[in-house]
């Protein structure tokens, strides 16, 4: 048989590839061993200041007035104690919750002198008796014992102290305990281990609880704890999708050298990218562990790709080692462009000030960089030892010579018919898209932790505490700044007066504390109970007098008195509510800063939660437009033609505008979990494209008509991108049974993804290249195919 690829001159790369094949092996076993004792050393990263945007004015306002703590409210857990029966004025239940509270202030790694319950000493009450003004701790020791007496002074003393839907439950059947968490364990100097923290919680809620008592924690670094311990549910789906992925590729290629070479050398990718990511110092985020999955995606993708073309080869006549070197010299570029262009549109998601998505691009662009080298490298050398199987061969020439309805039909796409037809459902769909996706909100859209399933223990404790308490999980604090020793001047405390009723009358805010709201109640309770004295005073010594008398609320001045405190509860954290109270500071700020006060925003989850939204509001068109930029820049390099650009991409832009029109549809919103998404979305499906360009390319290059080439394309590699978006949808579609419900959306947005590129490259992008190529007949034709030859 004569050599189908005689005279086929070979770059220096690919002979440098070929003739150093055995080091290349040994050095990869080596890589591999090392980096898999690397990647076993990953750490889950818990940090919660990785989730909020490090550099927004709220946080480093929060950094500026808080220092260390600027984490501030996000690290409060809350544990109510409830009871199945009777009320919490009860001699056991409140002999329980004593325990409770002891065995959570001698937790590792819990501030014992934050923790506050019904039992705390300066848990006081205050009264106006005819004795004049009075004041005691709720739970007296002292009168403290089994009788109906001293359970009706307990009683009395929690209304006299307001502690009614803030540390008693409204329905009197719950108690609440709440404490701080450090963030470094004063035993290790190390950062505080949430997981190892959330377990020592898990314990005390079994110790404790029975068929009459039950503990709902709640609380970020519980969330978050609790998001970590999905990871294994993240790990058993990789398996699922690997062991679907095995199967798929059986099916496809009959042989299992080319099944479990492909997949060896992806997995390879994985371990290196674990590996390199612990070497660098950095660990998996909540978000960030869901990318070794996609970059096992991305080199399946690019594997089946060379599998597919060796077999093509082998069917030709060539030995093993010549398919494999020929199938380099071929797809190289092409995937490198791909790959670069990937890893390049990933980089892009480093803009956004996120420590959490800088994480998942730094993991992503690393993951990419290491495919490179695994699937167009190794994966070519490998299968130059091992060569594919005569029944792979066969069953590829069997494919080849089929008459299929499919790739007919999809091969009219490159005729006139056709080809109006799908750019004129594209524009129907481009509207349709821009329609729906005008109700695409920012930030989150459910209650509690909607990183999380709605019926997971997490978000169960959260509606038990929010449905029997008056207070809120959304807590925000707006700071009022002054030169040192000025916080408590008439001026300052007044305007913060003024812009506290303000809130207190904005929607969305469900209560309001202030230095202001404290001397006004201080003076109510010191002048036995005289309404007309609830007043802010002007005289700055009694105002001060006012504000320092201690047992009320919450907090006074600083140390160096220079600033003071607003905090806000919410009735949740929807982008609407967000604004609206943004809003009202700003405008008030705006209006009354001066060089005596200056207000400013703020610390608490509230507070990061609208300065994520800010930063992902402004990064989102920022980001697309980034990577269709990169994207495009890499297709016009490649193939020099602004054609190719156009077929490629327009395919691409209308999944991503169809992707947030089903984010709108389903409830999804643009957040710090699936923001990346698109970006991720665009990077993998625009190797179907650049793969059925190139190879459509190469066909017109050797003289084919139009539809002939499209039809050659179709059956290696359009066979090729057909099942690898159907494969990689299949395996991600496994993700939307996760109980982690981010999971569940990404796995909804990326099988949507996956599909809706596959389905582009394979319709839409021959219909765009019919009309922007065959317009003028041969003569583009022909200048088109020199470009074809010289790029491919």
């Amino acid at each position: 048989m004569s050599n189908p690829n005689q005279g086929l001159k070979f770059s220096a790369l690919t002979r440098a590839v070929f003739t150093f094949r055995l080091p290349i092996l040994l050095l990869s076993l080596v890589a591999t061993v090392y980096l898999a004792w690397q990647a076993s050393l990953v750490q889950p990263d818990t940090r919660l200041e990785r989730l909020i945007p490090g550099s927004h004015e709220f946080v480093t306002n929060a950094r500026e007035f808080l220092g260390t703590e600027s984490v501030g409210d996000s690290s409060i857990i809350r544990v109510a104690v409830a009871r199945e029966q009777g009320t919490v004025f009860d001699y056991d239940y409140l002999v329980k919750l004593r325990q409770i509270s002891d065995d959570l202030s001698l937790l590792e790694g819990v501030d014992t002198s934050s923790v506050n319950s019904l039992w705390s000493p300066g848990m006081l009450w205050f009264a106006i008796t005819p004795l004049g003004y009075d004041s005691g701790p709720v739970i007296d020791m002292a009168s403290f014992d089994d009788t109906a007496e001293a359970m009706d002074i307990i009683r009395t003393n929690v209304f006299r102290a307001g502690l009614v839907g803030s540390y008693v439950s409204n329905d009197f059947k719950a108690s609440m305990i709440d404490f701080k968490v450090l963030p470094i364990n004063p035993a290790t100097q190390q950062p505080l281990d949430f997981n190892a923290l959330s377990d020592r919680l898990e314990q005390v809620r079994q110790k404790h609880q029975d068929d009459n008592i039950s503990l709902h924690v709640i609380g970020d670094v519980k969330k978050v704890a609790d998001l970590v311990d999905g990871f294994g549910q993240v790990a058993l789906f990789f398996l699922i999708a690997f062991l679907i992925t095995a199967a798929l590729l059986f099916n496809y290629s009959r042989c299992y050298k080319s099944t479990l070479i492909p997949l060896v050398c992806s997995v390879v990718a994985v371990v290196w990218q674990l590996g390199m990511i612990n070497l660098l110092g950095y660990g998996l985020g909540v978000f960030s562990v869901l990318v070794p999955f996609l970059v096992f995606a991305i080199a399946v993708s690019h594997g089946v790709q060379v599998i597919n073309a060796i077999a093509h080869e082998t069917a030709k006549g060539e030995d093993r080692f010549n398919a494999a070197r020929v199938t380099f010299h071929h797809l190289h570029k092409a995937g490198l462009v791909a790959l670069i262009s990937d890893g390049i549109g990933f980089a892009t998601l480093f803009m956004i000030d996120i420590g959490a998505i800088k994480d998942l691009a730094m993991a992503a662009s690393i993951g990419v960089a290491l495919v490179i080298f695994t699937n167009l490298v190794l994966l070519p050398v490998l299968m130059s030892y091992v060569g594919v199987s005569q029944r792979c061969v066969d069953h590829a020439q069997y494919k080849l010579q089929k008459k299929s309805a499919l790739w007919d039909g999809l091969a009219h796409f490159a005729e006139p018919k056709l080809a109006r037809v799908a750019v004129v459902a594209a524009l129907v769909l481009a509207g349709g898209g821009i329609w729906f996706s005008q109700g695409l909100k920012i930030g989150d859209l459910d209650k509690g932790a909607p990183e999380l399933r709605a019926d997971s223990r997490y978000n169960l404790d959260t509606n038990y505490i929010t449905s029997h308490f008056s207070t809120s999980t959304d807590l925000m604090t707006v700071f009022a700044g002054m030169p040192e020793g000025q916080c408590e001047t008439y001026k300052a405390i007044e305007l913060i007066d003024r812009l506290g009723w303000q809130l207190a009358n904005t929607e969305g805010v469900k209560s309001m504390n202030s230095p202001a709201t404290r001397a006004k109640m201080n003076r109510y309770l010191g002048n036995e109970g005289n309404l007309k004295m609830m007043a802010l005073p002007r005289d700055e010594r009694v105002l001060s007098r006012a504000i320092a008398v201690s047992g009320f609320s919450f907090t006074g001045g600083s140390a160096n008195c220079d600033h003071q405190k607003l905090k806000l509860e919410l009735t949740d954290h929807s982008q609407e509510t967000l604004q609206r109270v943004v809003g009202v500071v700003r405008d008030f700020a705006a209006a009354h800063n001066d060089s005596d006060i200056w207000f400013q925003l703020g610390a608490g989850n509230a507070a990061y939660e609208a300065a994520t939204n800010e930063v992902i509001e402004r990064a989102q068109f920022e980001i697309l437009a980034y990577v269709y930029g990169i994207v495009a820049l890499m297709v016009l390099l490649t193939f020099r033609s602004i054609k190719a650009v156009i077929c490629i991409l327009v395919p691409l832009a209308l999944t991503s505008l169809l992707c947030q029109a089903l984010m709108a549809v389903l409830g999804i919103g643009i957040k710090v979990a699936t923001l990346p998404v698109i970006a991720l979305g665009v990077g993998i499906g625009v190797d179907y494209g650049i793969y059925i360009y190139s190879r459509l390319n190469s066909y017109l290059a050797l003289g084919h008509p139009f539809r002939q080439a499209y039809q050659e394309a179709l059956k290696t590699t359009g066979k090729a991108v057909s099942f690898t978006g159907l494969t990689l949808a299949i395996g991600v579609a496994t993700w939307i049974l996760s109980p982690i419900k981010f999971q569940a959306d990404m796995g909804i947005l990326l099988t949507f993804m996956f599909l809706w590129n596959m389905i582009g490259a394979l319709t839409l992008l021959p219909a765009l290249a019919h009309f922007l190529l065959r317009e003028k007949g041969g003569e583009v034709q022909a200048e088109w195919s020199s470009r074809a030859s010289e790029a491919v």
